[in-house]
């Protein structure tokens, strides 16, 4: 086994190589796993990544990577327990969001073409003035026209990308009858919602002349308010309406109960919703306090993704993580690299993406690793957890084992394949200096924490 100033070496000299554009990405999930692994705020921990994966983000889109940063903490992180109108305005303002799906560059194509006539005019002026002097173009004054850009500016019109995720992913879901029409009027009623320049400037700015002014209609709701507000109250009905609260009360159940929730339960949750202006405070403390939530059927009905089998691993050792860039990679090794799924559906819920030969493989490689000391920039000190007495007595380090890491419900099966192993010579071995075998307490520890039990919540 290394010794711990070895591993923080290893894991430094790792984090130390990985530079440019990535490093970014690097600091962000590491921060990720170190709030989840030592946060005393354990809910928000795990809003924070139900949240951002409902509302996802794609590192690896352009500038998203340098706004990511900024999404993480000053978008999801204060909403993950206010109002989801709240939530669901802040991301939609959020310049990561805007520019992940497109929303920077939508504009309304008459509000454009006025716009470019304007600047002909302008130019004229200054032709006439400056004798040929033209410092305005087509494109000059739009949000991320830059050189070459700007002629690609001139053919630009309404991009219904985030008008349509807003409903189909974040709000009302699928199945709540909405139209191509409304996925266009949606899309109106935001234009003009844009970045100021994504690298230069990343804010977010309204620009009122490329706004479509005017009626727009969404799912039976008017909006004529002109301006921003007309975006601002078409996001405030779709958070308001009835499919949203069942939509968002079906996503939390299928995330803390089981992969396919009751449907009394999904009801009582929206039932909350809407009573309470869609709080999600209120909405998580009607789950929790159900009979469902505590029921047979819901215990441990869940699989663990990989992000929450690195934490509950690092959690259960009580492991000390100074530098915590491997566990990130272990992370994405299991299926899951943080920050890095493209489709804005964001990584799946349900057992069955996670579970299968090679995946369950991985899992216990990670936890024999990590048990057995092996892992870069982590620490871990068994002898305390395990004490004297089970050093030399491997019946009573498995039980010990048991009670720790799965509070000794143990599956029979499961018992019986880590009994066999025992007698293993790595499990159970001796030394030169001390001719009496000793208990490899990492070795089986990692055995247990690789065990099916384990790999449920």
């Amino acid at each position: 086994m290394e010794s711990g100033n070895d591993n923080i070496d290893r894991a430094e000299e790792q984090l130390a190589k990985v530079q440019g554009p990535g490093r970014i990405v690097a600091e962000l999930s590491m921060a990720k796993i170190d709030r989840a692994i030592y946060s005393n705020r354990q809910l928000e921990a795990v809003m924070e990544d139900f949240w951002f994966n409902h509302f996802n983000v794609f590192a690896g889109k352009g500038a998203d990577r340098w706004l990511l940063t900024s999404y993480v903490r000053d978008t999801i992180r204060p909403h993950t327990m206010g109002k989801f109108n709240d939530l669901l305005t802040a991301t939609a303002k959020s310049p990561a969001m805007l520019f992940y799906l497109d929303n920077w560059l939508s504009v309304d194509p008459a509000a454009f073409q006025a716009y470019k006539q304007e600047i002909a005019i302008r130019r004229a002026r200054y032709q006439g003035l400056f004798g040929g002097f033209a410092p305005l173009s087509p494109g000059a004054g739009f949000p991320g026209a830059q050189g070459g850009a700007a002629q690609r500016q001139e053919d630009r019109g309404l991009n219904e990308n985030y008008g349509r995720e807003v409903m189909e992913l974040h709000t009302v879901g699928v199945d709540a009858g909405y139209t191509q029409q409304d996925v266009i009027e949606m899309a109106r009623c935001l234009t003009g919602w844009t970045v100021r320049a994504p690298r230069r400037d990343p804010d977010f700015v309204f620009k009122p002349e490329f706004h479509a002014e005017g009626k727009k209609t969404v799912m039976g709701h008017t909006f004529n308010y002109g301006g921003e507000k007309d975006g601002e109250e078409a996001l405030k009905m779709l958070a308001n309406d009835p499919h949203t609260a069942k939509f968002i009360s079906t996503e939390m159940a299928r995330h803390f109960v089981s992969d396919n929730p009751p449907s009394a339960l999904i009801d009582r949750m929206a039932s909350t919703y809407e009573s309470s202006g869609g709080d999600i405070r209120g909405v998580l403390k009607a789950m929790i306090y159900s009979p469902e939530f505590w029921s047979k059927e819901a215990y441990r009905a869940k699989v663990k993704t990989p992000f929450e089998l690195v934490v509950s691993t690092a959690r259960a050792l009580d492991s000390d993580v100074a530098v915590s860039l491997p566990l990130v990679q272990w992370v994405g090794r299991m299926g899951e690299p943080l920050f890095q799924c493209q489709p804005p559906t964001g990584y799946s819920d349900k057992a069955s993406t996670w579970v299968n030969t090679g995946a369950l493989l991985n899992r216990l490689n990670f936890a024999l690793a990590f048990a057995s000391g092996h892992l870069a920039g982590t620490t871990v000190n068994l002898q305390p957890m395990f004490g004297d007495a089970a050093a030399r007595d491997p019946e009573r380090a498995l039980a010990r084992s048991e009670e720790l890491f799965l509070n000794g419900q143990v599956d029979p099966t499961t018992r019986e394949t880590l009994e066999a192993r025992l007698g293993d010579p790595q499990v159970l071995r001796a030394s030169l200096d001390d001719p009496v075998k000793q208990v490899n307490e990492g070795l089986l520890s990692g055995l247990v924490l690789g065990a099916p039990e384990f790999q449920r919540r």
